[in-house]
């Protein structure tokens, strides 16, 4: 069955306002989700769906919307509602129309992001798990980013990757960092509002060439973890990173923590998509280990 009715009825509920949608449009583009377009020739959505027992994920990606939107720094498509319908679980947002960055756009993004940034709270975490593509991501409010980032950060893809099958060097050097990577950690920082997955896939620019991030794994942590995401596969500019740096410095030893920050995304990367990963891993670990 498909679920169209039972979603059409609570975008009516949710809004006010009758919502009867033409033939839905697929959008291509994500590896875990089905994405679609809802149109009723007035109005737009964009609707995410997958597996009904992945409700939680969709309802945590919608909190996490909600709490960079709150920031009112940098764009994000509104949540509207979410649910099971017919077996499958769903989340109804937004739909942008999105265009090119223009002259000052990234710039206009490493300003923004740099704003949000500023949002923090009492703790490292959040106030629920979420996930990371489509592997859980723990964060369980911890006083101590160190000990955030060894057990719910490194540690659990650390132990994920074993029950992988990824033993030996691998796990005899990542035990060694998590003894240790506490001294790369000498900046104090503060509990930021992180987007938590920003790669260049997650951000694009509206019509009017304003930046707009999407696909969160929400938490409050160092900024710095963000930043270096957005180094991993590129695509960010310098205009990005100088716009964000003029907003916000960054403290010295920023060019090795962005090593271990993005060790755990390559390690999420391992534990999703298989052994390519595995040599990458095992040199992050090893740069690491020789900085310590």
């Amino acid at each position: 069955m498909q679920p169209w009715q039972t979603i059409s009825n609570q975008i009516s509920e949710a809004t006010g306002q009758p919502f009867d949608p033409l033939e839905p449009r697929h959008i291509g583009g994500g590896c875990i989700n089905t994405a679609v377009r809802l149109v009723d020739g007035d109005r737009t959505y964009f609707v995410k769906l997958n597996n009904a027992s992945l409700i939680d994920m969709f309802e945590a990606e919608s909190d996490g919307l909600k709490a960079m939107s709150e920031t009112q720094t940098i764009r994000v498509p509104k949540p509207l509602c979410s649910g099971i319908a017919d077996g499958q679980s769903y989340l109804v947002m937004e739909y942008l129309d999105l265009g090119h960055a223009g002259r000052d756009g990234s710039a206009k993004a490493g300003r923004q992001l740099a704003d949000m940034h500023r949002a923090n709270w009492h703790s490292f975490g959040w106030h629920r798990d979420n996930t990371i593509g489509s592997t859980p991501q723990l964060n369980d409010p911890n006083d101590s980013w160190v000990n955030f980032w060894r057990e719910q950060r490194l540690g659990f893809q650390l132990n994920l990757a074993a029950r992988n099958g990824y033993g030996g060097s691998l796990q005899r050097g990542g035990e060694r960092l998590l003894e240790g990577f506490h001294v790369l950690i000498d900046h104090e920082p503060q509990p930021s509002l992180l987007h938590g997955d920003l790669w260049g896939g997650n951000m694009a620019y509206d019509r009017e060439g304003n930046p707009v991030i999407f696909d969160p794994a929400v938490y409050y942590g160092d900024r710095e973890a963000d930043l270096a995401m957005t180094e991993l596969f590129g695509g960010f500019g310098n205009a990005f990173y100088d716009a964000y740096r003029e907003a916000w410095s960054l403290a010295p030893g920023y060019s090795t923590r962005k090593v271990l920050y993005n060790l755990y995304h390559i390690l999420n990367h391992l534990n999703l998509f298989g052994g390519g990963y595995l040599g990458q891993a095992g040199s992050m670990i090893d740069r690491l280990l020789s900085e310590i």
